[in-house]
């Protein structure tokens, strides 16, 4: 029960800011937005019809559309999010900005989109629409969920120079951009790290170094050359991103030789780093 309040709540409070956001910069500055949000809003700008009564409408046949694809909990907390995002869309209707720099406004209008709908996503809901059919998509048809989702996007901002000027189109897709950045970091937080795979004839002096100046643990694989048939030790080590500089530098004085690549790592759980616990 904890944990559906907790997430319930997350969930509320990335609607209200998503809501907030579209009314605010998106709709104040005349920007569209990508899905259904974007087809609500292209449909404000042409009949005056309010964006929430009708994003909500609009989601109302592919809820049902997504039952089966979705599952019973993860549909329920995306009726949820839809019907808070609705409202909330409908409560700041008159909470307007109009910025005289639409680069800005458009900047501003991803940030708030994706800091809410990172939050929807990060607690177990979707924003509904087009990323139900993309789940169904990829059911039944295979088709990747990233794929259906930005092509279902795309259309909808083509779809907007019906009524919208080019100029506005463009700064739309900036804030579709900004908007899936910000969701990224927010759904990942600011667990990110860096995985480090050392090739070395100096594995065991490197690695001790590892230990004992960066206080950071090792793994060691087991490699073989390919051309020179040589067996060696490989390290592979997580640090994060600040320190990425400090264990080059370290590896580089103790083996100049040494072939070292360095990699992204979205999430990073365990001991010197974020606790499993925390992110239940």
């Amino acid at each position: 029960m904890n944990e559906h309040l907790k997430n319930g709540a997350a969930i509320l409070v990335g609607s209200a800011i998503m809501g907030f956001g579209i009314n605010y910069f998106n709709a104040a500055n005349g920007l569209a937005e990508g899905g259904i949000t974007g087809a609500s809003l292209l449909l404000k700008y042409m009949f005056g019809w309010d964006a929430g009564v009708t994003n909500f409408l609009l989601n109302l046949p592919l809820f049902f559309i997504g039952w089966k694809a979705l599952g019973g909990r993860s549909l329920a907390y995306t009726v949820f999010a839809t019907l808070m995002f609705s409202f909330f869309v409908y409560v700041f209707r008159d909470f307007h900005f109009v910025m005289s720099d639409l680069l800005l406004a458009s900047l501003y209008a991803g940030v708030t989109v994706g800091v809410g709908l990172g939050l929807v996503f990060r607690f177990g809901g979707t924003s509904g629409g087009t990323d139900i059919l993309a789940q169904v998509l990829k059911k039944y048809w295979g088709w990747p969920v990233g794929r259906s989702v930005f092509m279902f996007d795309c259309a909808t901002i083509v779809l907007s120079l019906i009524y919208l000027d080019r100029e506005r189109a463009m700064y739309t897709i900036v804030a579709v951009f900004v908007g899936t950045r910000v969701l990224d970091y927010v759904m990942e937080g600011s667990g990110r790290g860096k995985a480090a795979i050392i090739i070395t004839s100096h594995a065991d002096q490197i690695s001790a170094l590892i230990h004992t100046e960066m206080q950071r643990g090792t793994t060691f694989f087991h490699g073989k050359g390919g051309y020179s048939d040589a067996e060696k030790k490989i390290i592979y080590c997580v640090v994060s991103r600040s320190e990425v500089g400090r264990l080059k530098k370290l590896v580089h004085d103790t083996d100049r030789y040494a072939f070292v690549t360095v990699h992204d790592v979205v999430e990073v759980f365990g001991e010197g780093f974020n606790s499993l616990r925390e992110k239940e």
